[in-house]
């Protein structure tokens, strides 16, 4: 846990109907930018008890939770184990960057298993992923203008081309190489305001477009040339491990 991050979080996950193998931070924390009025995004998964899994009354897949505590907001999403594995096999950068949070709020063995099987659930098609996440922000910010969604452009094209190179994920926009010089302050800027309007100086959109479009373009070179493979390699794996955990509860 981080000193931007509240001590309240860790009771969160006792309160859950369901036993949860972790919970972890996401959002504009684990991206590195969060405002002084930023939710806090929790995201996990939960294990359904056999009962609501072979029953006629089968319990929630996916839990959805939000709500004020302490003057913050936060907001909770869960999958059950099956569900977050099967999305881990999808070249979902999404639920991999949760997984390695490394602003953890609760773990467990199960947790430790998933962590083990991640590297084996990255692929280079992965680089999809973040082009279609890169072109949805990109979108919204020429409509609204926010300096949010560009923030968000840039991290997650940052973000591929480092796991494209590397085959690490690193989600944190403060900790990748290769953007251009005024993130800096594009990312100073978001610290005061979750929803703030672009500062007075920065560049101006031809720029902005032009080092979106330069860096979309470096992502599909790194994909093109990363060493990742085509498939995953974990699906047997975290198939054993939702198996033993249907069967034995842990």
């Amino acid at each position: 846990m981080t000193a931007t991050l509240p001590d309240w979080l860790s009771g969160i996950p006792a309160e859950q109907p369901h036993a949860l193998a972790f919970a972890t931070v996401s959002g504009a924390h684990l991206y590195g930018f969060p405002s002084q009025d930023s939710d806090v995004d929790l995201r996990g998964v939960h294990m359904l008890p056999l009962e609501e899994i072979v029953g006629l009354r089968t319990g929630q897949e996916t839990v959805t939770r939000s709500w004020i505590r302490h003057g913050v907001e936060v907001d909770l999403v869960t999958h059950d184990l099956a569900k977050f594995c099967r999305m881990l096999l999808r070249r979902n950068g999404y639920v991999l960057e949760q997984l390695l949070s490394p602003l953890v709020v609760a773990t467990s063995p199960v947790h430790e298993e998933l962590l083990a099987a991640a590297p084996g659930c990255l692929t280079r098609n992965h680089a999809h992923h973040y082009q279609g996440f890169a072109r949805t922000q990109w979108r919204l910010f020429e409509r609204s203008g926010e300096l949010k969604p560009l923030l968000y452009t840039f991290r997650v094209l940052l973000t591929g081309i480092h796991l494209m190179r590397t085959g690490t994920l690193v989600a944190d926009l403060t900790r990748l190489d290769g953007g251009p010089p005024y993130l800096a302050d594009l990312v100073a800027a978001k610290r005061s305001a979750e929803h703030g309007a672009l500062p007075a100086d920065a560049p101006d959109r031809v720029r902005l477009e032009h080092d979106v479009a330069r860096l979309g373009d470096t992502l599909q070179e790194a994909m093109d040339a990363s060493a990742l493979p085509e498939e995953p390699a974990a699906g047997g794996a975290l198939h054993d491990l939702v198996v033993r955990v249907r069967i034995r509860g842990r």
